[in-house]
C-alpha cells in the first residue's frame, strides 16, 4: 500500500511539472512559440495589404440602359460579363447599375457624387442629353469618367474616353450599299430616323456626306459620276423620330404606304435594325393592301438597318421572313454592337492602369450582307 501511495505522489509530481512547462510555453510571448507566431503575423499582413489593393483600388461605377430588350437592354448584358472580368482580375472592383429612364440615371450619378467616395471611376451610357449636368457634377468632383455611344458635346472634352461606334459610318454603309445597288443622284430615298440625338443627326449626316463625296466608306469614296448635288438630296424624306421603336416604325411605314405613291419608293434607310424589323412587320401583317404591297414588290426595294440584332440578321441570312426578302431587291446591316461598350469599360481600366486612351474613340463599322451575316456576332 505505501509503494502504491508513492507512486500516486510520484506521478501527481510529474503531472504539475508536466502543467508547468505547457504553461510557461503557452504564456511565454518573448520567448518559445513567439517567433513563430510573429512569422504568421508578416504573412498575414502581406495578405492583408493584398486584398485591401484588391478591395481599396478603384471602384468603376458602369451605368447604363436598364437589361430589358434590344439593343439598349444588351448594352447592359454585355458591360455585366466584362465586369465580372475586371472583378475577376482583381486589380480594380466594378459593378453596373441599370436605369429605366434618364431621371433615374440622373438620380443615381448624383448619388454617387454626393457619396464623397475615393478612388472611384464612372463609365456612362446616357440615356439622353438631360444627363449632362449630372456627368458635370463628376467634372466638378474631378471623378474620371467615360462616355459611352451618347456623346454629350458639353462635356466630351472633360472624358478619359467617349467610345461610339461610327455613326457616321453608319450613314455612309447605307448610302454605299444603295450606290452599288444601282442608286442613282436625286432617286426617292426614305429614312426611318432614330430619334432627336447627336446619334441620329451623325446618320443623317453620313448617309448625305457619302453621297456628295464628302466623306469615305471601307476606304473609297463614291465615284465622281455617282456624286449627288445638293439638289439631289431633296428627294430624301426623313420620318422623324421614331424612338428606335419597331412598333413606331410598323404604324409609320403603314401609313407612308396608305398612299400608294409612295409604293415606288425603292431605297429605305433605317437606322436601327428594330426599325428595319418594323418595316418587315408591316410587309408581313395586314396593314398594307395586297395592292399595295404588289406595288412596293415591283419596285423591288433595299432596305438596310444597324446594330446586330440576331432577328435581322435571321433575315438577312435568309433564316425569316425569306416569302417577303424573295420579292426585294436586298436587306442589310451596318455593324453597331451593343458589346462596344467592353471597349468603354476597357478604356478605364486602361486609364487607371496609366496607359494612353484615345479620347476620341471611334469603333468601325462594316456592311453585313446575306454573304457575310454569318461571320458577325449578334445579340
Amino acid at each position: 500500500m505505501k509503494f502504491k501511495k508513492l507512486m500516486a505522489l510520484l506521478c501527481a509530481g510529474l503531472m504539475a511539472v508536466s502543467l508547468a512547462a505547457c504553461g510557461g510555453n503557452g504564456g511565454g510571448s518573448d520567448e518559445g512559440t513567439a517567433p513563430a507566431a510573429e512569422d504568421q503575423a508578416d504573412e498575414g499582413g502581406e495578405e492583408s495589404e493584398e486584398s485591401s489593393e484588391k478591395v481599396g483600388g478603384t471602384h468603376i461605377y458602369v451605368l447604363t440602359a436598364a437589361e430589358d430588350h434590344g439593343w439598349t437592354g444588351s448594352v447592359a448584358t454585355f458591360a455585366k460579363e466584362k465586369v465580372e472580368e475586371v472583378n475577376g482580375e482583381g486589380t480594380y472592383s466594378a459593378e453596373v447599375i441599370t436605369s429605366a429612364n434618364a431621371n433615374e440615371q440622373i438620380t443615381k450619378l448624383e448619388d454617387i457624387v454626393a457619396s464623397g467616395e475615393k478612388d472611384i471611376a464612372v463609365v456612362i451610357q446616357p440615356m439622353d442629353d438631360t444627363v449632362q449636368s449630372a456627368i458635370q457634377q463628376l467634372v466638378d468632383a474631378e471623378i474620371p469618367f467615360v462616355a459611352f455611344d451618347r456623346i454629350i458635346d458639353a462635356v466630351s472634352a472633360a472624358a478619359v474616353s467617349n467610345v461610339k461606334g461610327d455613326n457616321q459610318g453608319i450613314g455612309a454603309g447605307a448610302a454605299a450599299y444603295f450606290v452599288e445597288n444601282g442608286m442613282k443622284p436625286g432617286d426617292k430615298v426614305y429614312v426611318y430616323e432614330g430619334d432627336t440625338s447627336s446619334v441620329t443627326t451623325l446618320r443623317d449626316g453620313g448617309f448625305t456626306e457619302y453621297l456628295t463625296g464628302e466623306l469615305e466608306f471601307g476606304g473609297s469614296k463614291i465615284a465622281d459620276d455617282a456624286k449627288w448635288t445638293e439638289d439631289d438630296l431633296d428627294s430624301i424624306t426623313y420620318s422623324g423620330a421614331m424612338n428606335w421603336s419597331r412598333s413606331d416604325t410598323k404604324a409609320s411605314y403603314e401609313t407612308l404606304m396608305g398612299d400608294t405613291s409612295n409604293a415606288d419608293i425603292k431605297w429605305i434607310y433605317a437606322q436601327d435594325d428594330e426599325l428595319a424589323m418594323g418595316i418587315m412587320e408591316a410587309l408581313n401583317g395586314g396593314g398594307i393592301s395586297d395592292s399595295t404591297k404588289e406595288a412596293i414588290y415591283a419596285a423591288k426595294p433595299f432596305i438596310t438597318g444597324c446594330g446586330g440584332l440576331g432577328e435581322y440578321y435571321d433575315v438577312i441570312g435568309g433564316e425569316s421572313y425569306a416569302d417577303i426578302t424573295e420579292n426585294l431587291g436586298g436587306v442589310m446591316s451596318v455593324t453597331y454592337s451593343p458589346s462596344m461598350i467592353q471597349t468603354a469599360i476597357q478604356d478605364m481600366v486602361d486609364y487607371l492602369d496609366g496607359k494612353d486612351v484615345e479620347q476620341d474613340h471611334v469603333i468601325a463599322c462594316e456592311n453585313v450582307v446575306p454573304e457575310n451575316v454569318a461571320d458577325y456576332p449578334s445579340f
